[in-house]
């Protein structure tokens, strides 16, 4: 299953920047004008977990494989995109491609980086980006949700759960709020409004891109936005899109020294890829053995067989049972056969619940 965060944002604010930095590429081409990134670049990213390597050490594996989670620079956006300015109409379907947005917003103030309103404002920036996405979902809804009532009216069930859930989301969007905020009464509102890929329905985090001076502490700018992320409910990172650049370049063992000089203990990127994986609510489970140590992604609350469908679809077609051993078990005891002599490695069906971190073996039968 693949997951992808779209890195949105006004022309300039640092996106290309930051992708390339995200990816240790230069995919994505920097540059002082608008509109330099016109056809979306893709960066599979790993996903930091230090659990990986523990236990890839306890198993004696020759191969460590982390999970990954795609970051898609999505081109600069204007204001009027919802209506087709500037390259809106593309810009809308490329966000509407992906699981979760990530809003790069400027909070540097730099009189060699053009602004295209002129000034240094991230709120009135977010504001932008939102209103466009807004008046999207708005003009959409504004189409289906009287035709839903219509037929409704007409007993159609299918049409009454879709009236009810969007009804409520198009109200919100009328009082200048995000379709986010909707919140459908059963599985059967949430399938349909999911389905209904609205735009301002998507999780958000804000990537508060600061001057290398302000990368450990913030600054006035970043608090301004760690303040709107809080009342929407989203998140928020501070990140110097010029510290990452530089550490790109550096060789891994001399990072953490440069870090430390600045009085950081991780890159900013770790952040923002750690938070993306939180924001789209994504855990990981683990295989182990000699050949390999391997890190998986699954949404949270996926039941076993779900998991296993991670793996392989036939694991999933298949399923008979998981041997499970949780991760704190498997570090303390060392490994798969001390904890099955301890008792500790669990035979669990179809409806266990995978837990972040398990070990697991799938048994299967196709």
């Amino acid at each position: 299953m693949g997951f992808r965060c779209g890195i949105v944002g006004l022309p300039n604010v640092g996106k290309s920047t930051l992708f390339n930095a995200l990816t240790e590429t230069q995919a994505a081409q920097a540059a002082n004008y608008p509109f330099c990134t016109i056809e979306p670049n893709v960066g599979q990213v790993s996903v930091p977990d230090v659990r990986l390597d523990k236990i890839a050490a306890i198993a004696g594996s020759a191969k460590v494989i982390p999970t990954q989670l795609a970051f898609v620079d999505i081109a600069g956006l204007v204001k009027g995109a919802s209506q087709g300015e500037g390259l809106g109409n593309q810009f809308l379907g490329n966000i509407r491609e992906v699981d979760a947005i990530v809003h790069v917003l400027r909070c540097f103030e730099d009189d060699d980086i053009q602004h295209v309103s002129n000034k240094v404002d991230p709120l009135t920036d977010a504001e932008v980006v939102e209103t466009e996405l807004m008046l999207s979902d708005l003009e959409s809804l504004e189409k289906r949700v009287p035709n839903a009532q219509k037929r409704a009216t007409g007993g159609d069930k299918e049409a009454k759960i879709m009236a009810s859930v969007l009804g409520q989301a198009l109200e919100l969007l009328r009082d200048g709020k995000p379709a986010r905020l909707t919140e459908p009464k059963d599985d059967e509102e949430a399938r349909v409004f999911a389905q209904a890929q609205l735009l301002t329905a998507k999780p958000v985090l804000y990537v508060c891109n600061v001057a290398e001076e302000d990368a450990a502490t913030g600054n006035d700018l970043s608090a301004l936005v760690f303040d709107k992320a809080e009342r929407e409910g989203a998140q928020a990172v501070v990140v110097s899109a010029a510290i990452e650049a530089e550490l790109v370049t550096m060789e891994p063992e001399d990072r953490g020294e440069y870090l430390a000089e600045l009085g950081l203990e991780e890159s900013g990127l770790t952040r923002v890829i750690r938070a993306g994986y939180e924001l789209l609510h994504l855990q990981t489970f683990f295989t182990a053995g000699p050949k390999e140590t391997r890190a998986w992604t699954f949404p949270a609350g996926a039941k076993a067989p779900q998991a296993a469908g991670e793996i392989h679809t036939d694991f999933e077609k298949g399923f008979i049972r998981a041997e499970t051993i949780a991760y704190a078990d498997y570090v303390e005891l060392g490994g798969e056969s001390a904890a099955r002599d301890a008792g500790k490695l669990r035979q669990e069906g179809k409806e266990y619940l995978v837990q972040d971190g398990d070990v697991m073996m799938f048994k299967f039968n196709v």
